[in-house]
């Protein structure tokens, strides 16, 4: 790995990293530049990622990509009702010794993509959501660490409710950003179909590995933010709460429940990562802003009257900022 003088060149660097990871990216997935930057600042910010969009946008791909040119082990889940926790984590198995020998599951990957995560019993969910959480596993009394750098990307689908295990709010939380997909412009589906129905095969790059990853998860973290920036990323996260002191009308009219703590810390590590992708040695208020609909996009609760008015939550959180 390459030793920066100081941080200011390892910012330089993570700026210019990014501007390679986005062409590199760009070779298989079509558009889609908002959602790859988000998901390329929660690796950075040691945050996890829900991906929602209907079937056929790209998802897997996109992370396999993402996981490519980052030179990460990738693996998929693909999260089922007879899913069980073991599937996920792993298990103890008896070898021809008859000695009890640790069999790793899927979960042991830097990206871990788990796909329709809301397929899946509540006792699976939690064993993922753990893992999360803790960044290790623990089998019969034993604790194995995760590799690192750990993310998970978890997808679910908006239109098919039927057959299906919500998170709870208290799990959605666990989770960075709320990313949403949405279908590409005429333009750039053109350019997917040429490209899909083709002979030619794209090769991506790797443009950084997991050392320097890792560095620039740590760069991230020193990043000097000014006070009046954190206080505007607590006050946008107070706002959402009803019936407390400094909440916005907004909140006590169309709100059941708002974003707790964790909302408050995404977005000053979102608008420390953004300000860095940006070419910028500080975050300011803007840089709050650009983070602020996918960190509490899943941590805010409508009341009946917002939906009864089809008022949307990226609405209110237009009107909060």
């Amino acid at each position: 790995m390459t030793k920066f003088a100081s941080d200011v060149d390892a910012a330089n660097a993570l700026a210019g990293a990014y501007k390679n990871l986005k062409a590199e990216i760009s070779k298989i997935v079509i558009g889609q530049e908002e959602v790859v930057r988000q998901v390329l600042t929660a690796i950075f910010c040691q945050g996890h990622s829900l991906l929602v969009g209907v079937p056929g946008l790209a998802k897997t791909l996109l992370v396999q990509t993402i996981a490519t040119s980052l030179d990460l082990q990738f693996k998929r889940i693909q999260f089922t009702p007879d899913l069980m926790p073991s599937d996920i984590v792993g298990a103890e198995t008896m070898d021809k010794e008859r000695n009890f020998k640790f069999v790793r599951g899927p979960v042991f990957a830097n990206i871990v993509l788990a796909d329709e995560i809301n397929r899946t019993p509540p006792k699976t969910q939690a064993a993922l959501l753990e893992s999360m959480q803790e960044y290790a596993v623990t089998i019969a009394g034993q604790r194995y660490e995760l590799p690192k750098p750990f993310f998970v990307l978890a997808t679910q689908n908006p239109i098919e409710q039927e057959g299906t295990y919500p998170l709870p709010e208290a799990q959605l939380d666990r989770f960075m950003f709320n990313i949403l997909l949405t279908y590409p412009s005429i333009q750039d589906e053109v350019t997917v179909v040429k490209n899909t129905t083709s002979d030619e095969v794209k090769t991506v790059n790797k443009v950084l590995n997991a050392e320097e990853i890792s560095y620039f998860q740590h760069l991230v973290r020193r990043v000097p933010v000014p006070d009046n920036v954190i206080e505007y990323a607590v006050n946008l996260a107070n706002k959402t709460r009803p019936g407390v002191n400094g909440s916005s009308s907004v909140s006590k009219d169309y709100l059941e429940w708002g974003a707790g703590p964790r909302a408050s810390q995404y977005l000053v590590l979102g608008a420390k990562c953004n300000a860095l992708l940006n070419g910028k040695y500080s975050p300011d208020i803007e840089d709050v802003r650009a983070v602020a609909k996918p960190v509490l996009r899943h941590r805010i609760v409508r009341n009946f009257k917002a939906e009864a008015e089809g008022i949307s939550v990226d609405d209110l959180i237009t009107k909060l900022i």
